[in-house]
């Protein structure tokens, strides 16, 4: 196998509703694709959501990476072995691009790309190979220990930030659908975190769980006063409560009132490589990462955070980000039905959210939010590249073949 041809495309996304949490409202996505075209004709793509409240990224500092970036020379390698191309692609050098595009620096600049390169290359591989992603990511050295197959997940619910009258109408959405794990944003402006949790405890009844998630809203020195009254409607978890710049205090509230009170901490927007985790670990900041793919960097690095979480009693969650299309959530199916242990699962939230669908197949979780493996070759799904070509905004020749 062999690299004949790489393109970029800018694609805008919209939304089917605004998403509110406490950092942010989001109506839409500038999404960046990856079409990777194998010498044997096989096809693959890729997704990463730049973010730049996370990873420093937006969608001109991810264009402008990938313009710095000599990709010649995967154009020569030949794949041997399927996962080779991910290991080309976790050695990219890629290149900070001009820093007024961008937020903050941190180890994790550049994942939104890693991600989009990476997929696009397995997706490929494993089309030209006959295997699903699911086969290719067990094999790998970096899943010994940690690996697992399942025909099936359950993914949980989400009730962002929104009115009183559309909170209840979220719970009585997530009882009539079946979900027995629900997350609560929390922490938004001008909203009772409490009231909120009353009516959804009503709707929903005891037995259901409820994870919060603050979207970095608090902070640690009023950390406690926020979650004492959160505590009676018995939350499983609680999730990136306070900035990315204060996250080394969670260690003292941890260990005074979170752990005493029972509550997990979950880092989220502080967690997006291997570098963040062995912070965390060794600072002991929290009990629980959230994964999310485009965020820690694809497959590979995603890997590397949960063993090393495993090494260290850390739990982990598969997360999802706001608008993924078919590409990210066919990649999070694979990850999901392949990794074990896995606290919860967020994603596929494709046809409720996402207007765009790139996919000829729904991805979309049903009842109860459950959801099989995906068997087919590469990612296992078809793109419409005429709706993606429609709909870029600009696309770049990384390798024009």
């Amino acid at each position: 196998m062999q690299i004949h041809r790489l393109t970029a495309f800018h694609v805008p996304i919209a939304l089917r509703r605004p998403v509110r949490h406490a950092s942010f409202t989001r109506t839409d996505n500038d999404t960046l694709l990856i079409r990777c075209v194998l010498r044997d004709g096989s096809i693959g793509w890729g997704e990463g959501l730049p973010r730049t409240y996370v990873t420093g990224e937006s969608i001109d500092s991810a264009w402008q990476q990938l313009a710095q970036t000599n990709l010649a020379g995967l154009a020569d390698a030949r794949f041997t072995v399927p996962f080779d191309a991910a290991d080309a692609v976790s050695r990219l050098p890629l290149h900070p691009a001009d820093p007024t595009l961008h937020t903050d620096l941190r180890e994790c600049f550049g994942n939104s790309v890693r991600c989009a390169l990476e997929l696009a290359l397995l997706d490929a591989t494993g089309r030209s190979c006959g295997r699903p992603l699911a086969d290719l990511i067990r094999e790998h050295p970096e899943f010994t220990g940690i690996s697992q197959f399942t025909s099936s997940v359950r993914y949980s619910g989400v009730i962002t930030s929104q009115s009183p009258a559309a909170q209840l109408l979220s719970a009585l959405k997530m009882r009539l659908f079946g979900f027995q794990q629900i997350k609560v944003k929390v922490g938004a402006a001008g909203l009772s975190d409490s009231a909120c949790l009353a009516r959804i405890r009503t709707v929903l009844g005891p037995h259901r769980g409820l994870r919060l998630d603050a979207n970095e809203a608090w902070h640690c020195e009023t950390l406690r006063e926020q979650i004492e009254p959160l505590l009676r409607f018995h939350p499983q978890s609680l999730e990136q409560p306070v900035p990315h710049g204060e996250v080394a205090g969670l260690a003292e509230v941890r260990r005074q009132f979170l752990q005493p009170a029972g509550l997990p901490v979950m880092l989220d927007e502080s967690l997006c490589c291997v570098e963040d985790a062995e912070r965390a670990i060794a600072g002991q900041w929290c009990d629980a990462f959230n994964i999310r793919l485009s965020k820690c960097g694809g497959i590979l690095r995603s890997l590397q955070i949960v063993r090393l979480a495993r090494q260290h009693g850390i739990r982990c969650q598969l997360g999802c980000q706001v608008g993924e299309t078919g590409i990210l959530s066919a990649a999070g199916r694979h990850f999901a039905c392949s990794v074990s242990d896995l606290w919860f699962l967020e994603g596929s939230f494709d046809r409720f959210l996402v207007q765009d669908r790139l996919t000829e197949q729904d991805l979309t979780f049903g009842r109860a939010g459950h959801a099989y493996s995906l068997l087919k070759p590469g990612l296992s799904i078809d793109i419409d590249e005429c709706r993606v070509r429609q709909l870029a905004k600009r696309t770049q020749e990384l390798l024009p073949g």
